[in-house]
């Protein structure tokens, strides 16, 4: 089975892609830029980096390889594994090639060091769109001649009298117009607001009575109890990944909520949550002996 394959294509439908006991490749969306200097366009994509913290499995990477495979989510998980601890007896003396994903390498503190590779783009938004060299312009600036306009020469006998008086008088009357429905809507807006200002008293002073008013209803709310006590399934980094997981711990019937964010930052996940700590302890037994043996409990006020 050929882990890589199983990995590039989860990447292209999530944001973080956890191999369990391995790490995490988390993705990152990149805006579109461009190289002034070069004057190359790159078009927007996923930014590929590597997480050794992220080692929980949270059941994505075998969910999908026991879909696909058509076996089991328990032969699935134990495919994961032998990868993985052939990718760790690899590393001690090698870079690990991860094709189309990047390259694993160990540095002199003897830490893993991820190389992601720039060949392939990981965001489905930007598929088809490749990076592309503009080609420079130059611009001449052409000399403008300035269009003198020749004066004409004015009938000496000038305009008539009357076309000035007439002229005269349009101005007069448009401006006597303008003047008048200028002060009309003055007098309009002084009106509405002292009708309104009549009205908002008449609100502020009115007394509402109502002749035949329901009976009081006296309601006894119970208080629910805290639950300080949870069964923990995992602590997830990627908020979307832990909603997932509830979803899933949904779906197979259990009471699954988020409780928060630890202090290392992992959004926590629980099966449940009880008041009691004895139903808690129960309810922790069943689940490690049916669901997962990683189940632990955790007593929060």
């Amino acid at each position: 089975m050929n882990l890589v394959t199983y990995i590039k294509d989860l990447l292209y439908r999530y944001d973080c892609v956890i191999v369990p006991d391995f790490g995490g490749f988390v993705t990152k969306r990149v805006s579109a830029k461009i190289n002034e200097n070069t004057h190359q366009f790159f078009p927007p994509s996923k930014q590929l980096s590597f997480n050794r913290n992220l080692n929980n499995n949270d059941g994505l990477l075998a969910n999908y390889i026991a879909s696909v495979e058509n076996i089991s989510f328990e032969k699935a998980s134990n495919a994961i594994a032998l990868s993985v601890i052939k990718w760790q007896n690899e590393i001690q003396t090698k870079p690990i090639d991860l094709e189309g994903i990047g390259v694993l390498k160990l540095n002199e503190n003897r830490q893993i060091i991820f190389e992601p590779t720039v060949q392939v783009n990981f965001l489905t938004d930007a598929f088809g769109l490749n990076s592309f060299e503009a080609l420079t312009i130059e611009r001449h600036q052409k000399e403008v001649k300035k269009f003198i306009p020749q004066t004409t020469v004015k009938n000496k006998k000038g305009i008539p009298p009357f076309i000035k008086y007439a002229a005269s008088a349009a101005i007069l009357v448009a401006l006597g117009v303008s003047l008048y429905s200028n002060y009309e809507a003055t007098v309009q807006k002084e009106v509405f607001a002292k009708q309104q200002k009549a009205l908002e008293k008449k609100i502020q002073t009115a007394t509402f009575v109502i002749s035949n008013p329901l009976p009081t209803i006296d309601l006894t709310v119970a208080k629910e109890l805290p639950k300080p006590y949870h069964v923990v399934a995992g602590a997830f980094q990627i908020p979307e990944n832990a909603e997932r997981k509830v979803a899933q711990l949904k779906a197979e019937g259990h009471d699954a909520s988020i409780i928060g964010v630890n202090k290392w930052g992992l959004t926590q996940v629980v099966f449940a949550s009880f008041s009691d700590k004895n139903d808690a302890t129960n309810y922790l037994y069943k689940i490690q002996k049916s669901t997962s043996k990683d189940a632990w409990l955790l007593i929060k006020n």
